[in-house]
């Protein structure tokens, strides 16, 4: 661990920092934090819980255990309080689950950032399998099928498989078909599916169907989720995991529980107020929550059509808040430029332009593609009041401080492609 740097996303959002500070004009798409304004009843029960300062269970208080469970139940997984455990952020049982599991690590490629050096750093081996064309978080399963084999034939032993849906770093989602296509192969080969579902609940079309992997293989899933990015709290860390019933999953549980009381002891009992009242979904919290999404959902949309104009190959979004470019179709340009790979396109676009972004290598991509992640949760303005203007317009992309942020990443690529300028305030028609 020693030798490790800091995450890249974390890296580049003090990096961003320093450099305004500094008094540059950076914007700022490189870090996936949903700056919205926090709901007024989240601060309520927070104080509330100010004077909550006994450390409590480790695997969280049965109130806050029962409000995750009927969480779960409400989404068709029906779910004992007994499987669950609270933690500070759902970025400890990741690393929990890694440290019990036994067993090497497949994820898709790109994923992610933190996964890969979770896993390294309790001496695992990694195993990166490229997404289906149709969407990301998940692997190509006939892909999956040959790497895990061929692992396992060179004497390697891969045993846990990370889903993502929806998908940071591509903004999409699996469909119910591809999830239990996934599932069964991974009854087949027996690996332990962690579906990570921290955006769970920013599906920027609610009526479009989404299958859970455990609802197909829910023997051998365990599900994490958290409070950051719909209720745009991440610095107040609360995350939680489900895991499955029987001899099996109750094994699982025990010992993340027991790696949890000798790394973060418990959530914070503030906390755990916190999210008895979130999971338990009270209507005034889930219409702040859809507000928020449909806000998601607009400008990641009008992000796609500019990147789409001006030559970028890029999936429709359609969860979450990033989009995943590729601008391989302007190779040649480009390397006219002296960007050839990820790394040079993130420095020129930052350097040129000022706008940060997070190169494709930083989340497992091969270095060579021209692939980037952009954070469209970073445009909704720098003050709660931009942000309340934002989410309270029925068109937030005629708000000028949108408009012209839509603007800049027009201009920022028209530059870098050498492209005509298009008036963004067509896109917004």
């Amino acid at each position: 661990m020693a030798s490790r740097k800091i995450s890249p996303n974390m890296a580049l959002d003090q990096l961003v920092a320093e450099r305004r500070a500094g008094g540059e004009d950076i914007l700022h798409l490189g870090f996936g934090e949903s700056r919205l304004p926090v709901f007024p009843g989240l601060v309520d029960r927070l104080a509330q819980g100010a004077r909550r300062s006994a450390y409590g269970a480790v695997v969280g208080d049965l109130a806050v255990r029962e409000a995750v469970a009927g969480y779960f139940d409400r989404r068709r997984l029906p779910t004992r309080p007994e499987q669950i455990i609270v933690a500070p952020g759902s970025k400890p049982l990741l690393m929990a689950l890694q440290m019990v599991v036994p067993g090497d690590l497949v994820i898709p490629r790109p994923a992610w950032n933190t996964y890969a050096p979770q896993a390294r750093a309790m001496g695992k081996k990694v195993f990166g399998v490229d997404l289906p064309d149709l969407c990301g978080g998940v692997p190509d399963p006939k892909l999956l099928r040959d790497t895990v084999l061929a692992a396992r034939a060179a004497g390697d032993d891969p045993r846990i498989l990370i889903l993502t849906l929806p998908d940071n770093p591509t903004g999409t989602y699996a469909p119910p078909g591809l999830v239990r296509e996934l599932c069964a192969l991974a009854r087949e080969l027996d690996l332990l599916i962690v579906s990570d579902e921290i955006y769970r609940d920013v599906l920027h079309d609610p009526t479009e169907p989404f299958l859970s992997p455990v609802e197909a293989a829910p023997e051998r899933t365990v599900v994490t989720t958290g409070l950051s990015k719909n209720l745009a709290i991440g610095g107040w860390r609360i995350g939680a995991a489900r895991f499955p019933e029987g001899t099996r999953g109750d094994g699982i549980r025990d010992r993340v529980a027991s790696a949890a009381s000798e790394v973060w002891s418990n959530l914070a009992g503030p906390m755990q107020e916190v999210a008895a009242y979130a999971f338990a979904e009270p209507p005034e919290l889930t219409a702040y929550i859809a507000r928020c999404t449909r806000l998601h959902g607009v400008v990641a949309a009008a992000v796609h059509r500019v990147l789409v104009d001006a030559g970028a190959l890029c999936r429709s979004p359609t969860g979450a808040f990033y989009l995943y470019p590729d601008l391989e179709p302007k190779r040649e340009a480009l390397a006219r430029l002296g960007i050839t790979d990820s790394v040079s396109l993130q420095e020129r676009l930052l350097e040129q332009s000022g706008v940060a972004v997070l190169g494709g290598h930083h989340l497992g991509d091969r270095p060579e593609t021209l692939r980037f992640r952009i954070a469209t949760c970073q445009l909704y303005g720098d003050t709660d009041e931009l942000r309340h203007a934002a989410l309270a317009s029925d068109d937030p992309l005629r708000l000028p401080h949108i408009s012209q942020a839509l603007s800049r990443i027009e201009e920022s690529l028209a530059k870098l492609l050498h492209q005509t300028r298009t008036d963004v305030s067509v896109l917004a028609e």
